[in-house]
């Protein structure tokens, strides 16, 4: 259908030469097979994908090679068959030059492909399920920023989305690859729009923006848009009208908050490119293994678009379009206005990829030399975002960093209009490009400081507080002995004393266990209302940490460490919930369970088990005695042949309490055979089978003491990570059951907590 859409003017912009005909005198065409392939692991905004094949596998067409790290990131497919001759460091398309990981295919001319698995009546399949597809295809913006599409096809709840916008204005010089696409697949394209709009909920306007230099796409795209909701507007040509916040002030009239995404003012953009390639992965199951990309520039001898397979090399694609590089000033990806120089024709092309600029030293000379500002201010007239380039380009070059945030640096989107229009010829884009680097690096550092200061700070509160305790622990011991030994004192210089019956000193224990029995019990109303309120609190804990994030820096999103971050919170909060509902439950529960005698009189129960100990002869004392040190004995062994055979710095301590408890056992022993020297102790079955479970576990840390030697240090590092990895997962359970419970010993479970994960963060730096 016509448009019917108002369009509004953006402030500033330019009028370059648009030079976009060269690249439109041949049809579109397609690159013949590289001999190699160079598939980097990041081609997007976000975490590289982890490789999920070996060097010297063989692979089929559409097969993942590298799957998603993360939900900002996107998955890497073979383009065609072949074999992965290496995953190494490679060069890869940066204005730095750049290394990066990347998985080197050797094709096989076969190219034989995975089985696909198309979907006829996509519009009636769940939303999560598109979304899954999409995700699994690995494709991300198209237009030149590589954002996972899933990601934002997928909004935060509280954003209202009302207007889809597709992205088909193509603004810079030169390039006409998405013009080329509507012209030859805008069926796809309007079919990818309605497939978005159902993404999201069906928005009430769904918009295609197209300049008006381009008719023959706006006619083919009007064509396949009759009959549907999708509105084609085309609008004025103007630099840079293709920019997203741009083209939403052009279409709606609305102008994106400073910070902030489009999302938050009901609005979603995406790239022509975009909306085709979701189209063919949700219907036809195919990944994104290939782009439409612009090869022109007077040093070539053919100029066209052409579609051509992600990990090609750029200096194989600049040979099948006759290159001269005597002629050439330089290589360009992307346009002459936003795009960089390539340090090496080597670089692969990726999924951002969307022109290769090898223009002529007439067509591009070098850019003159800068020269002193003359404060002409047609930087501020040319800028489409409103800001004043001219402080900018000053508070850059002078690194005040804090002025340049308040002039808002980061609504700069790069355009370059302003160095265009520059006079003096000063480069300012790469100024502004240069400060927000540093800024996000200082941001960067200054978050790991605050953690290290807080891992600091908590932990000098810990290391007082233990010695707190520790110190009133000793002065209450300093003073029962004292007590004792005054008492003792007033035995011994009171004669009646001598006279006390023996029933009394008998009776004492049993009396203190009924103190010690009686006093302090709550009431049943009492416990019960302390397990509500716990519940309570552990149901605010849980809301709390279901709170949606905030990005870290302004006009950024939410990294994936926070997210991980909230759901850990989210688990350890739900964990506590139930532990807290099972309390009260059980609780409840117990009003209605009948109980033993000594289960309702623990007076009772205390009672006979001091009148049990009284009555124990001497020699059954030292018995028990000696089958609890045996136990002791058993346990420390196995825990000091663990840790000799894990190398851990606690193995000398630990034989040095198996050395004290051989020691206590000796003492005990030969007291128990000066008071009955006809009978030899042995310890009980119960010690005896501990005691063959201590010798298995000592000869099973001894053969794993064996196998480290045999290890590299690489191993053995990573073997003490993963086993203290266990052992933190176990104790932040046990830190979550205890403070769901509100036991008394939560600071050291938290204390046990911290430490492991010190230890860990040192064997993670080593």
């Amino acid at each position: 259908m016509g448009s019917l859409i108002k369009t509004w003017e953006i402030p500033g912009g330019v009028h370059p030469p648009e030079n976009k005909a060269q690249s439109l005198q041949l049809p579109l065409g397609k690159m013949p097979l590289p001999p190699t392939l160079f598939l980097p692991l990041n081609q997007h905004i976000g975490t590289p994908a982890k490789p999920v094949v070996e060097v010297g596998d063989r692979v089929l067409g559409g097969q993942l090679i590298a799957d998603a790290e993360g939900v900002f990131s996107a998955r890497v497919h073979a383009p065609t068959s072949g074999k992965v001759s290496d995953i190494k460091d490679s060069l890869v398309p940066h204005p730095s030059g750049m290394s990066a990981p990347c998985i080197i295919i050797e094709p096989d001319g076969a190219d034989e492909w995975v089985e696909l698995h198309p979907l006829e009546d996509y519009l009636s399949a769940d939303k999560s399920e598109l979304l899954s597809r999409i995700r699994a295809a690995g494709i991300a913006g198209l237009g030149g920023a590589g954002f996972p599409t899933s990601v934002k096809l997928n909004p935060r709840a509280d954003h209202s989305i009302d207007t889809l916008i597709l992205n088909g204005t193509e603004c810079e010089p030169y390039i006409t690859a998405d013009d080329v696409l509507m012209q030859t697949r805008a069926d796809e394209v309007i079919a990818g729009s309605l497939l978005l709009a159902k993404l999201l909920d069906y928005p009430e306007h769904i918009l295609v923006g197209v300049e008006d230099n381009k008719p023959e796409a706006i006619a083919a795209l009007q064509k396949a848009a009759a009959g549907t909701e999708v509105q084609v507007v085309p609008f004025p040509t103007k630099y840079p009208s293709g920019g997203e916040k741009q083209l939403i002030q052009i279409l709606t009239g609305r102008e994106v908050p400073s910070g902030q995404i489009p999302a938050t003012i009901g609005v979603v953009c995406q790239n022509v490119g975009t909306a085709a390639s979701v189209y063919r992965a949700v219907r036809f199951g195919e990944p994104l293994v290939s782009r439409i990309t612009t090869v022109v520039g007077e040093a070539l001898q053919t100029q066209r678009n052409v579609e051509v397979l992600l990990g090609t090399p750029i200096d194989y694609l600049l040979e099948q379009h006759g290159f001269d590089a005597q002629r050439a000033s330089r290589l360009v990806m992307g346009g002459p206005m936003m795009g960089f120089s390539l340090p090496d024709a080597s670089v692969p092309v990726i999924k951002t990829t969307n022109c290769i600029l090898a223009p002529s030293k007439v067509e591009l000379p070098p850019p003159a030399p800068a020269q002193a500002c003359i404060r002409c201010g047609l930087c501020a007239e040319a800028c489409p975002a409103s800001l004043l380039p001219q402080q900018l380009f000053w508070y850059a070059q002078a690194e005040d960093y804090e002025k340049l945030e308040s002039h808002n640096l980061f609504d700069c989107i790069e355009c370059g209009a302003c160095s265009y229009v520059c006079p003096s010829n000063i480069p300012l884009v790469q100024y502004y490009r240069a400060a927000k680097g540093t800024i996000r690096h200082q941001q960067q550092e200054k978050e790991k400081s605050d953690r290290a200061r807080r891992r600091f700070e908590f932990r000098q509160e810990r290391i007082a507080k233990e010695e707190a305790e520790k110190e009133a622990k000793r002065a209450a011991r300093k003073q029962a002995a004292e007590e004792a030994k005054r008492k003792l004192a007033e035995q011994k210089s009171a004669p009646v004393a001598e006279q006390a019956p023996a029933a009394d000193s008998e009776l004492r224990p049993v009396s203190t266990a009924q103190a010690q029995a009686t006093g302090g019990q709550p009431s049943r109303a009492v416990q019960q209302a302390k397990l509500e309120r716990n519940l309570v609190a552990a149901q605010s804990s849980l809301t709390k940490a279901r709170e949606p994030l905030t990005a870290n820096e302004p006009g950024g999103t939410v990294s994936q460490e926070q997210l991980d971050k909230q759901q850990a919170r989210i688990k350890q909060a739900e964990l506590k919930v139930r532990e807290a509902e099972k309390k009260l439950q059980q609780f409840q529960a117990s009003s209605d369970t009948p109980t033993t005698t000594q289960e309702q009189d623990p007076v009772a129960a205390a009672i006979a088990r001091a009148r049990a100990k009284v009555n124990q002869s001497p020699e059954e004392k030292l018995r028990s005695s000696l089958e609890s040190l045996y136990k002791r004995l058993s346990k420390a062994e196995e825990k000091a042949a663990e840790a000799r055979a894990e190398g851990s710095d606690k193995a000398d301590a630990l034989q040095q309490g198996v050395d004290k408890l051989k020691e206590k056992i000796a003492t005990s022993q030969k007291e128990l055979d000066e008071l009955a020297p006809s009978t030899v102790a042995q310890p009980s079955s119960a010690s005896r089978s501990d005691a063959d479970h201590a010798s298995l576990a000592i000869e099973k840390a001894k053969a794993k003491a064996a196998a480290m030697a045999t290890m590299s240090a690489e191993d053995k590092l990573r073997n003490q990570i993963e086993s203290l990895k266990a052992r933190l997962e176990k104790a932040q359970e046990r830190l979550a059951k205890a403070e769901a419970e509100g036991d008394e010993n939560v600071e050291a479970f938290r204390t046990g907590v911290s430490k492991l994960e010190d230890k860990l963060q040192q064997l993670n730096n080593r």
